[in-house]
């Protein structure tokens, strides 16, 4: 099968590329051909090219919104079409004046509908939308990179003091910056501990109000960038991982986390409750005061932190994902001939 996978441009440590990344290499292993091609808006000439010269037996978009407008421009219909719907799409875009049209678009002409979070799927079916009837969950795998850290433990925190570590791009949907006032009261207490954020600056303004922020703040830091095949190790550096996202999809490092035993730290949004089950793995929060509870709570108590530390690779396994992943090629592609079929007809 020859598979034309398309995606946003935009910074390699972002999940649609880590996403990318393990699609094609699992593809891959099994003896299927497979293309990445990266747009952003107005990409619909230079995608139809890439199209027409590749010839994919099927199209997977990375985001209903910034692969899926390139797409309808590129005007190459009769091609069977996945959508993976992001957390943006769904949380935000769908109810934006400019992208709801497009995403809606996009839904109505792909042949199934992606998405990685069973909560999200069983609310979008329930919901009732047009397109509901081809909206799939996918389970998530995630393939761990193996390269080092870029640091050591010891560059990170002092002894005795616990390592929270927040992997995610600086913008407002991220509340990198909120994340630094909900740790402020605990740091005015007392306790002991360290706050590392990694991740793009993905938001000027905001970056920069950040990055403001963490210099008046002892107890914080920004790593930069991590490669994602560098990210396991650090997340092993880590006593606690955070997201304190106003919406996500499904975040792939909460999987690599969640995969490694690593306990979390997250507000109680869809996306973080697909992984982290409350007293299980980590801990959800959905305000300031259940915030400071939890945290305080995980800075104390060592024995409370190894406790949720519950290792389980086997959940995500990427094969799995690779095999679902292919039984929903094949029913695009077989209902997309059927579909071709009957117009002739």
């Amino acid at each position: 099968m020859r598979i034309l996978i398309v995606l946003p441009r935009q910074d390699p440590a972002t999940g649609n590329e880590v996403t990318a990344a393990r699609h094609r290499a699992g593809l891959e292993a099994l003896g299927h051909e497979v293309a990445l091609e990266r747009v952003a808006p107005g990409d619909g000439a230079s995608l139809r090219a890439a199209t027409l010269s590749f010839a994919p037996d099927v199209i997977h978009l990375l985001h209903a919104y910034r692969s899926g407008r390139p797409w309808l421009e590129a005007r190459v219909d009769g091609i069977p079409c996945v959508v993976t719907l992001t957390g943006t799409d769904i949380h935000g875009g769908l109810d934006d004046p400019a992208e709801g049209p497009v995403i809606r678009r996009v839904l109505e002409k792909a042949d199934r509908i992606i998405t990685q979070n069973r909560l999200t799927a069983e609310a979008l079916n329930q919901a009732g939308p047009p397109f509901a009837g081809k909206i799939v969950c996918l389970p998530p795998g995630i393939v761990l990179g193996t390269a080092p850290s870029p640091f050591a433990r010891s560059d990170l925190s002092p002894p005795g003091h616990p390592l929270f570590l927040h992997p995610a791009g600086i913008r407002p949907v991220k509340g990198n910056l909120e994340l630094l006032e909900l740790f402020d009261p605990l740091a005015a207490s007392g306790l002991p501990f360290a706050v590392a954020f990694c991740g793009p600056p993905l938001d000027a303004p905001y970056s920069a109000d950040f990055f403001a922020a963490v210099a008046r703040r002892p107890w914080a830091r920004h790593l930069g960038v991590i490669p994602p095949k560098a990210m396991p190790a650090l997340l092993r550096e880590a006593d606690v991982v955070l997201n304190n996202s106003q919406k996500e999809g499904l975040p792939n490092a909460l999987l690599e986390a969640a995969a490694l035993g690593v306990p979390m730290l997250v507000r109680n949004i869809p996306g973080n409750a697909a992984v982290v089950q409350e007293g299980v793995n980590g801990f959800l929060y959905g305000d300031a005061a259940a915030f400071a509870d939890r945290a305080g709570k995980l800075i104390a108590d060592p024995a409370l932190r190894r406790a949720l530390s519950r290792p389980s690779p086997e959940r995500y396994a990427p094969e799995k994902e690779t095999e679902v992943l292919l039984a929903f090629y094949r029913q695009a592609i077989a209902e997309s001939c059927d579909s071709q079929a009957a117009v002739h007809d």
